[in-house]
């Protein structure tokens, strides 16, 4: 199954018989909440999802965007109409990072048919489709969380990791560099990482996926094949997930570490490399 699907393919499914789940998880991190501009207009029949209280905890010593509490997630998920039995698409306003956010989570724990629009609302939109301000009101859902079908990773397993396998960096060049560092309490990297900026995943325009080879291609220089070993980590879990989300279209598996770079720099004691090599 592919990871992502075009916002033409999706009108096509959601007139079919049996049509997916609308996620709309808008995000913009330190910006303006993002259910304002989901009643302002959404995809028909999508119901909003809010990043940082529906699939992350509270921040702290795990990170920025820690797992959620479970059973918070778990009623989010079904006060929204996702069932187990029932493929899900979600969407963001087009970066794609929030999106795959929900995607990694939905996937981790358990659920079988799970993409990303890609290009997001934006190429909703370009394709000449219609938004809605319809107050959504589903059926509600019965998916129940069982964690573990994707790999997670610990700030333990993933400094292990960039020793035996692939660890990719998926922050800026110059916050992997040591740079700058505008968020978190320490710059630099994890050592032996590898830097692989998420931005790089989209065409040029910024939104959309490239191409599976391309993705393939450009992975595979930096040592991630489907053969490699690979964890990706980034600042709080958020764009990595969309570094995990390109890697699955390029055919490469990959764990996550959600507590990030941000987990990592909590602890002092934790080693921290700087400039343009993995260290």
């Amino acid at each position: 199954m592919n990871a992502i699907i075009t916002a033409t393919e999706l009108a096509s499914e959601l007139a079919g018989g049996t049509p997916p789940v609308l996620l709309d998880v808008r995000y913009q991190l330190g910006g303006p909440p993002g259910r304002p501009v989901y009643e302002a207009g959404h995809l028909p029949g999508a119901v909003y999802i809010d990043l940082d209280s529906e699939l992350a905890g509270p921040p702290g010593a795990a990170g920025r965007h820690p797992l959620p509490d479970l059973d918070v997630f778990a009623g989010a998920m079904r006060a929204a109409g996702v069932r187990a039995d029932r493929p899900v698409v979600v969407y963001d306003g087009g970066q794609g990072w929030a999106a795959a956010r929900a995607w990694w989570l939905l996937r981790w724990s358990g659920h079988p048919d799970v993409r990303v629009l890609d290009g997001g609302l934006a190429a909703w939109q370009a394709a000449g489709k219609e938004l809605s301000t319809d107050k959504e009101a589903p059926q509600a859902g019965d998916f129940t969380p069982a964690p573990g079908a994707l790999p997670l990773l610990t700030a333990d397993g993933a400094a292990a990791l960039a020793r035996r396998g692939v660890l990719l960096d998926a922050r800026a060049g110059e916050r992997y560099r040591g740079e700058v560092e505008p968020i978190d309490r320490v710059a630099g990297h994890i050592p032996g990482a590898v830097s692989a900026p998420t931005t790089e995943n989209v065409a040029e325009g910024g939104t959309v996926f490239r191409d599976a080879s391309e993705l393939a291609e450009r992975f595979a220089a930096l040592g991630a094949t489907a053969d490699a070993e690979v964890g990706v980590y980034c600042g709080s879990g958020v764009s990595a997930a969309h570094q995990v989300l390109a890697l699955a279209v390029a055919g490469v598996p990959a764990a996550l570490y959600v507590g990030s770079w941000s987990e990592w720099t909590a602890d002092p004691a934790r080693p921290v490399a700087t400039g343009p090599q993995p260290g």
